[in-house]
């Protein structure tokens, strides 16, 4: 436990400036306290999502037979085992509190430390844009495995209405989960996917995580999907799947061949190499000069996003970014 505090610390201080008040929300002041910041940052490492709707969730915390309802003012609802919190989200259901999804549906996905709050930027514009219900699905990073993560997104999209495609946005190892979900997932399943937009994806590993299984105590202090990356990538990597749907890949770098961090070698984000996002079958790639935990928030990454969701092609409009975006065909 002292391991997932300095964890959910950490998150804390990297996202502080994600974890904003929902919009539908008049009573929270404008400037949420650093106390309910903490508390979202630490449950996000401790929950995972089983079945969404909308921003309505039923989730369990890995491990266990501890359920519990959020409803969008991030409130739990009901806590308690499974058979009890399906009940009464089917009541709320069946009573019209949860809304129905109809249609196409987007899921987001964060990355590996962080909580949904970090990708509120980037669904607010989707929502804006599409004629889709954009929902972000979370999963306690440091509880369980990627085998653990990508079964549980399938138990998600298995619970979606089959009235609709469905799409992905995944930010660093959120694609991960993404991927390995499509190695697990049924046929008709997979048959719904339509498109995918990877922003930051470790598609080819990560050259900061082999670092760091040189270092023991960093080893050590592993847990869950993060250990996975640091020790068990080889055969993780054989385990994911190439979507078989559209699909783009989005990059962060400088185009100077150096990048941000001068622990990588060549164009990286900061924490992702340029290279390492790379995967065959890509239809569209894009390098942006954006740090890896701004994408997000990042304008030019939001309306490439957009774009390809709706047309399979990235198109970002001039001066969106700071610095000229690059296209690399």
């Amino acid at each position: 436990m002292a391991v997932m505090a300095v964890m959910a610390v950490a998150v804390l201080v990297a996202t502080a400036g994600a974890a904003e008040q929902p919009a539908n929300d008049p009573d929270r002041p404008a400037d949420a306290t650093w106390t309910e910041r903490f508390r979202l940052a630490a449950e996000g490492l401790e929950w995972s999502d089983e079945h969404v709707r909308h921003d309505w969730r039923l989730q369990r915390r890995p491990g266990s037979d501890t359920w519990r309802i959020l409803d969008p003012l991030e409130a739990s609802v009901v806590a308690g085992d499974e058979a009890t919190c399906r009940a009464e989200f089917t009541r709320l259901e069946t009573a019209g509190r949860i809304p129905a999804v109809t249609g196409d549906a987007v899921i987001v996905l964060h990355g590996l430390g962080e909580n949904r709050a970090s990708m509120r930027p980037l669904v607010a514009h989707l929502r804006d844009r599409l004629d889709a219900a954009v929902m972000t699905v979370g999963y306690a990073s440091p509880r369980a495995g990627i085998d653990d993560h990508g079964a549980a997104l399938g138990r998600v999209v298995a619970g979606l209405p089959r009235t609709g495609r469905i799409s992905f946005v995944g930010h660093s190892l959120g694609n991960i989960v993404v991927r390995r979900w499509m190695s697990l997932a049924p046929p008709d399943d997979l048959a719904r996917v339509h498109r995918m937009v990877m922003l930051g994806a470790p598609n080819q590993g990560s050259d900061l995580a082999r670092m760091a299984a040189r270092v023991w105590l960093l080893t050590a202090l592993s847990h869950g999907a993060a250990r996975d990356l640091v020790l068990h990538w080889p055969e993780i990597s054989k385990s994911l799947a190439v979507p078989a749907c559209e699909f783009g890949i989005v990059a962060g770098g400088k185009g100077d061949g150096r990048g941000y961090s001068t622990l990588l070698e060549g164009d990286d984000d900061a924490v992702v190499r340029v290279a390492e996002t790379r995967l065959d079958g890509a239809r569209d790639f894009l390098l942006l000069p954006v740090n890896h935990a701004a994408m997000m928030k990042n304008p030019a990454v939001q309306q490439a996003t957009s774009s390809f969701l709706e047309t399979g092609r990235f198109a970002v409009p001039a001066g969106a970014a700071a610095g000229e975006p690059t296209v690399d065909e």
